[in-house]
């Protein structure tokens, strides 16, 4: 089972690198990866598990997260009480998106960042993600508020980018009145 400490810190190198495209079949050690992440993300949001094991609760982990380059991210939505959906995108992009902006009111997490960052990261209110599942079947997947800023979070992890950097440094609420909270 992974453990907070197999997560990598944001000053750990190989965040800022962009991962490399994944080829069909995946290997064993991907698959494995993939296996580990969801049960990770899984646990650490229900409080119990999450206590137990001293998880961070988070909702998407990419690959490069737990120190491997490659693109591919899970994401654990938990959509109502107790109910989990589970993603596996695999090199993925985004196809479309909505104008509208909007951002997470009480600001964005990573479980690379180990502090409160303050400060607004713009996101597009509504994705429309294509990607290839663990079978190498290209899938596309619809995505809104929260749903979508996890999607793309965890797409800038694959592009060496960090929450961080969409917060402007001399203005941490740039453009606030122009975005919708959520």
């Amino acid at each position: 089972m992974l453990k907070m400490k197999d997560i990598i810190d944001e000053k750990d190198k190989r965040l800022r690198q962009v991962s490399k495209e994944v080829t069909f079949p995946l290997s064993k050690e991907d698959k494995q990866n993939i296996h580990d992440m969801i049960e990770y993300l899984h646990n650490s949001q229900i409080d119990e598990i999450a206590k137990k094991y001293d998880l961070r609760p988070g909702m998407g982990l990419s690959a490069v997260q737990i120190g491997v380059l490659k693109r591919y991210y899970v994401v654990e939505y938990e959509y109502e009480e107790g109910k989990f959906e589970t993603y596996v995108l695999i090199n993925p992009k985004i196809i479309s998106n909505s104008v509208e902006q909007i951002y997470v009111d009480e600001g964005e997490g990573c479980l690379s960042v180990n502090r409160y960052v303050e400060g607004i990261v713009p996101r597009y209110a509504r994705v429309t993600m294509e990607a290839y599942d663990e079978e190498g079947r290209k899938i596309h997947i619809r995505a809104r508020e929260d749903l979508a800023i996890v999607f793309q979070h965890e797409l800038d992890h694959l592009n060496g980018i960090l929450f961080i950097d969409h917060i402007d440094k001399k203005d941490p609420y740039k453009n606030k009145d122009k975005m919708r909270a959520i």
